[in-house]
């Protein structure tokens, strides 16, 4: 899609793109420039969240930054601008950039201005003004009267008054504000008006002024009859606290963290998995000595020098000899066509647990690695992701999914499929257990394996012969060689 317009000779502006498979929105984490900054093609401006991984934006032109129109932790809709730059500085007179605005001012709420005339139709977005490169920063002197007397009307309803007594909104200057405006998450903004508060009314408590949903709700809380005078007062802010202990105290007793990016997309697909594919899994319990001792000798093999060796690279072997002995478990179901699409190949997921959340980015065409290529990939896909640079293309396309449970001492689980897969295999942990070989009972290294299937394209025959392939496999690594 386009990313960029071009607002006259001299300024161009960068729009938010659709880095991932049909994303519509993403967040500002961090800017690499400011206002004043010279870029070049191909110089990486920001870094954004979507709902898939974290990004780096190239700009594509040089230039000065004019204008950051998003702060940092802000989700911006794709197709929107969120850079504008000057491509010929020094070639005339230019609008003022507005240098403290940009970073610091939460994007307005599109209700609160007036609709720009004549904009240009984008792809995936709202689209920008023909005739403006910069947003002006909206001014709340204006309206604040009018907003004040209806969150005070609200305050009084909500306390079962039947009109305010004082709807005396607070100074200006007992709230900080940037651009006239109160400093807030645009969460909580929308969240203020839903409940009809008018954010100049409202104390913060967040760090830097900045006021936090808690603060919202103790505004639209019934509070004591001295408690407007106080929030009213910038001279004496204190007692108010201390006449509201019961909101400090829920603050203080729950944190409330806003459901988006990764951790949203994990919500939506696990939900849509779960109550889609109709999942069966099955479990056995394995004699794994054999492959310990495997894994020990491929650490001092000459030709796996420079790789990482672990049990779950063979695990991930077994699955894929598995695969081929049975490929129609490697299978998707079109709900669309009503068909089952068998894969000819394996993309190979692996669950990773990052700071960002569980993602399950994918070895591409896995079926075709060698064992050194295998453990390359493995461990290039294992630090992309706990580096957080896993990239939206990274994670698309699986066939199926091994999840590592026993990297946590946990013996197993029911795993949910990845969303359009046909199984995911969950490996516990590796322990010393008695068990019983060639008839005595002797300290084996034993592990649990679930393998999760659905139901609509493997039949419990397939799902049991899979898993007792892989298991066998661990058993007796040598069937690598023979069944491979």
């Amino acid at each position: 899609m386009t990313t960029m317009t071009e607002t006259s000779a001299r300024f161009r502006e960068f729009k938010m793109p659709d880095v991932g498979e049909g994303l519509t929105e993403a967040e500002i984490l961090k800017w690499f420039v400011q206002p004043g900054d010279t870029v070049t093609d191909g110089q990486v401006v920001c870094e954004v969240e979507t709902a898939k991984a974290a990004v780096e934006l190239p700009i594509p032109f040089d230039g000065v930054v004019h204008e950051l129109r998003f702060p940092e932790g802000t989700t911006v809709d794709v197709g929107q601008v969120i850079i504008a730059i000057d491509v010929a500085p020094g070639s005339g007179d230019a609008p003022a950039p507005a240098a403290a605005a940009p970073v610091q001012e939460p994007a307005a709420e599109p209700e609160a201005e007036a609709e720009p005339k004549g904009r240009t139709p984008v792809l995936v977005g709202y689209g920008v003004a023909e005739s403006s490169t910069k947003r002006r920063p909206r001014k709340g002197a204006a309206a604040a009267p009018e907003a004040a007397a209806v969150a005070a009307a609200v305050q009084a309803e909500l306390n079962g008054h039947g009109a305010p007594s004082a709807p005396t909104p607070a100074p200006a200057t007992a709230v900080p504000v940037q651009g006239g405006r109160p400093l807030a998450k645009p969460p909580v903004r929308k969240l203020a008006k839903d409940l009809g508060i008018d954010l100049a009314t409202v104390v913060p408590t967040g760090k830097d002024g900045i006021i936090t949903r808690e603060d919202v709700h103790a505004a639209a809380a019934p509070a004591a009859p001295e408690a407007p005078a106080a929030v009213a007062s910038p001279v004496a802010p204190a007692p108010a606290v201390a006449e509201a202990p019961a909101v400090v105290s829920d603050s203080a007793r729950e944190t409330r963290i806003p459901v988006k990016g990764v951790r949203k997309a994990i919500a939506q697909a696990m939900v849509g998995s779960a109550f889609t594919a109709p999942h069966v899994t099955e479990f056995v319990t394995v004699d794994v000595t054999r492959t310990m001792k495997l894994v020990a000798e491929l650490k001092e093999d000459k030709d796996m020098a420079g790789v990482r060796v672990n049990p779950l690279l063979i695990i991930a072997k077994a699955l894929l000899v598995a695969i081929k002995r049975n490929p129609e478990v490697n299978a998707a179901w079109d709900e669309a066509n009503q068909e089952i699409v068998q894969k000819h190949y394996v993309n190979l997921g692996i669950a990773a647990a990052t700071p960002r959340g569980l993602i399950v980015p994918n070895i591409k065409d896995a079926h075709d690695k060698t064992l050194p290529q295998l453990a390359e990939a493995l461990g290039e896909l294992v630090t992309t992701a706990r580096d957080g640079k896993t990239s939206p293309a990274a994670m698309a396309g699986g066939t199926v999914t091994i999840t590592n449970v026993g990297v946590f001492g946990v013996d197993t689980g029911t795993p949910i499929l990845n969303p359009g897969e046909s199984a995911i295999l969950a490996v516990g942990a590796i322990k010393l257990q008695p068990w019983v070989h060639k008839g005595k009972v002797k300290p084996r290294q034993v592990t649990t394996l679930a393998l999760s299937f659905d139901h609509r394209l493997v039949d419990g025959e397939l799902g049991s012969k899979v898993l007792a392939d892989v298991a066998a496999i661990l058993e007796q690594p040598k069937r690598l060689i023979t069944w491979a």
